[in-house]
């Protein structure tokens, strides 16, 4: 992918593995999604859309009332997908 596809992947990862809270982590996905977004479309579009509307608006902005628990799952499940289309492309 691109590098900035890349780093939000990254961004997600490192949620998903501890490295960051919650708080922390809603915060500067929501920032870092909106300075970079342009840039990934361009990087590939297809890619782009897809991860915006499964991590950002069905994962992060989905969570609100969520458990952390919860909200884990629910942006696991969502990476997971993202990630399958990464390696297998779009079917």
């Amino acid at each position: 992918m691109g590098k900035n596809i890349d780093y939000m992947m990254g961004l997600v990862n490192d949620y998903l593995s501890g490295k960051a809270p919650r708080y922390i982590f809603e915060l500067v996905f929501q920032t870092e999604i909106l300075a970079r977004y342009k840039k990934m479309v361009r990087e590939d579009r297809d890619y782009a859309e897809y991860f915006y509307d499964l991590l950002s608006e069905d994962g992060v902005d989905a969570g609100d009332g969520l458990s952390d628990t919860e909200f884990k799952k629910l942006i696991r499940r969502q990476y997971k997908k993202v990630k399958s289309v990464a390696d297998d492309g779009f079917c």
